[in-house]
């Protein structure tokens, strides 16, 4: 039997010739893309690369810049920035076991799992671990070794004269800007500009060279603060000493120059360490002297009469009926401590009598009292362009009663600062002209304003010197070589609306009387022992700053080394 042998079919002769050539020509067409594309990536476009690069070994640190000194109107410094480091780590080049997480967070003080999350936060290139690290701290982390983590310089605000100055002013936070205080106030002229620079990295993410820099940081400016840092600790020493001994809640000082307005010392108490705030709270933080409000007292009422005077309704020796020492205003009795029957207008001041300021008010028209007031600064800001400076309150004169504008006379109704009371002051110290306050040092004594003529301020500050004399209220202020003037206050603290038995203790005076250099403002909140008359409690504070700073600053003597006169032992008291 014959079988025919079947051919194969060839392959080969089946395949149609086109696609050989249409696989060569996508092959080469890749191939000119590729080439084509490397062509434009490093001939044309290479910046990509180079990125992808630089990425891989190169990193652009911030540069922190220097923030400007602060010092004293005699270049003691009161605040610096030294250099510190913070830890930094890049996570994407972070190699480390647990172990030396743990390590690295007891020496940072932290929690390991915190640590761990930010070591490994790959969504972020730069990560901050802990910043202004103490030196001893630094070193251990410098010792762990740990590739991808490293160390940033950085400035921490140090303040040398710590609470002392402290609620002046104020501190900065972990970036070094202001946040209270005249570090706020004047953080556009003490902050710098930061720069910045390129560094290199090997593969494990160290940090092996400083590449340059590309934007250098500009410092920011020093700053002179008015502020004398002698009569600082010499006000914020009494302060203190006064608080504890009448174990007040609060108190504060302000001290002028009387012919600048500059602020030479202003102190508050409790304090608190600007060093290190970590117990520190909202209420020691607070600069009382121009942020809180209390009612003056009979520290006003050297404007009443002044006011009175400059439009002729009285005279120093203008006798007032005192109704032995109870007056009856809309059914309201005003009183007084010691009942006399008359007194001069002098004397009203001297003996601080409540009855003879209210007639003298009320023989005034309410228009008039208030622009009075406000002339003087009461209801308004100092300048002195401190942050959260309270404005006070002093109401339109068209809402007042009569009991009101009684009452106005010796400082009850009206809300002021001390910052604001001391700079009324002034007016007494420059012949009636109301000066401006100033925080900054100034070269030259500024304009002030004409609020009363020569003649009443002088007579007024002639009356203020008779309050430290045997029969005022206040001859615990007398300085020993110096002719002092000023005005005892005592107020009852206003509670919920209500007048309750807590106190406000104040005096302000000018010294010496001769030729004023200085006004002295005290505050002394809520006194709990057996004393609490501004007389008793805040003029013994007045007499040892003023006397303290007239030496400091070689204020010639305008009176005998022995003018001081032992007071009373029943001293004169205002009513409150």
């Amino acid at each position: 039997m014959n079988y025919a042998t079947k051919a194969k079919p060839d392959a080969t002769a089946q395949l149609p010739g086109w696609r050989a050539t249409a696989l060569f020509m996508v092959l080469l067409l890749g191939l000119i893309g590729l080439l084509g594309r490397g062509v434009y990536l490093q001939g044309i476009h290479n910046s990509f690369l180079q990125e992808k690069g630089k990425a891989r070994y190169s990193r652009v640190i911030e540069v922190s810049a220097h923030r400007g000194k602060i010092s004293d109107r005699n270049g003691e410094p009161l605040a610096v920035s030294t250099p510190v480091e913070s830890v930094w780590a890049s996570p994407s080049d972070v190699e480390a076991d647990r172990r030396q997480v743990k390590k690295l967070a007891q020496i940072l003080g932290m929690d390991a799992e915190e640590v761990r999350g930010r070591l490994f936060d790959t969504s972020r290139d730069f990560v901050y671990l802990k910043r202004l690290l103490p030196p001893d701290q630094v070193e251990k982390v410098v010792s762990l070794n740990l590739p991808g983590v490293s160390l940033k310089r950085e400035y921490r605000r140090y303040y040398p004269a710590g609470e002392e100055a402290a609620q002046t002013l104020g501190f900065t936070g972990q970036d070094d800007n202001g946040q209270e205080g005249m570090e706020l106030a004047l953080q556009e002229q003490l902050a710098g500009k930061a720069g910045s620079r390129r560094v290199i990295k090997d593969n494990h993410g160290y940090i092996v060279e400083d590449a340059g820099s590309l934007h250098a940081a500009k410092p920011g400016g020093d700053i002179v603060l008015s502020l004398d840092n002698k009569l600082q600790h010499i006000a914020y020493r009494e302060l203190e000493s006064a608080v504890r001994q009448h174990r007040a809640k609060a108190g504060a000082v302000v001290v002028l120059d009387a012919r600048s307005g500059e602020v030479l010392a202003l102190a508050n108490y409790p304090g608190y360490n600007p060093n290190n705030r970590t117990n520190a709270n909202s209420k020691e933080m607070r600069n009382r002297a121009i942020t809180d409000l209390f009612e003056p007292g009979s520290t006003l009422k050297p404007f009443t009469v002044a006011m009175a005077i400059e439009t002729g309704k009285v005279q120093p020796n203008t006798l007032i009926n005192t109704e032995h020492g109870v007056y009856t205003v809309s059914g309201r009795k005003i009183h007084d401590a010691h009942a006399e029957s008359m007194l001069t207008v002098s004397q009203v001041i001297q003996k601080s009598s409540n009855v003879g300021a209210a007639k003298i008010a009320l023989s005034l028209q309410s228009e008039t009292m208030w622009q009075g007031l406000s002339d003087s600064g009461f209801g308004a800001q100092t300048g002195s362009k401190f942050p959260g400076e309270a404005t006070g309150k002093l109401r339109d004169p068209k809402t007042w009663r009569t009991i009101e504008q009684a009452t106005m006379a010796y400082g009850h109704g009206i809300s002021v600062n001390l910052l604001q009371l001391a700079r009324a002051y002034t007016i007494f110290a420059n012949d009636g002209e109301l000066k401006p306050v100033s925080l900054l040092k100034l070269d030259a004594p500024p304009a002030g304003k004409k609020i009363f003529s020569d003649r009443t301020a002088r007579e007024l500050l002639a009356m203020m010197e008779t309050v430290v004399m045997p029969g005022g209220t206040a001859p615990q202020a007398q300085v020993a070589g110096y002719r002092v003037a000023g005005k005892t206050g005592t107020a009852h603290k206003l509670e919920d609306g209500r007048y309750v038995n807590h106190y406000v203790a104040s005096f302000v005076g000018v010294a010496p009387v001769s030729n004023p250099r200085l006004v002295v403002a005290v505050m002394i909140d809520d006194p709990s022992g057996a004393e609490y008359y501004g007389g008793e409690v805040a003029a013994p504070v007045f007499s040892k700053v003023t006397g303290a700073a007239l030496h400091a600053l070689s204020v010639p003597n305008d009176a005998p080394l022995d003018n001081v006169i032992a007071p009373p032992a029943d001293i004169v008291k205002e009513e409150v």
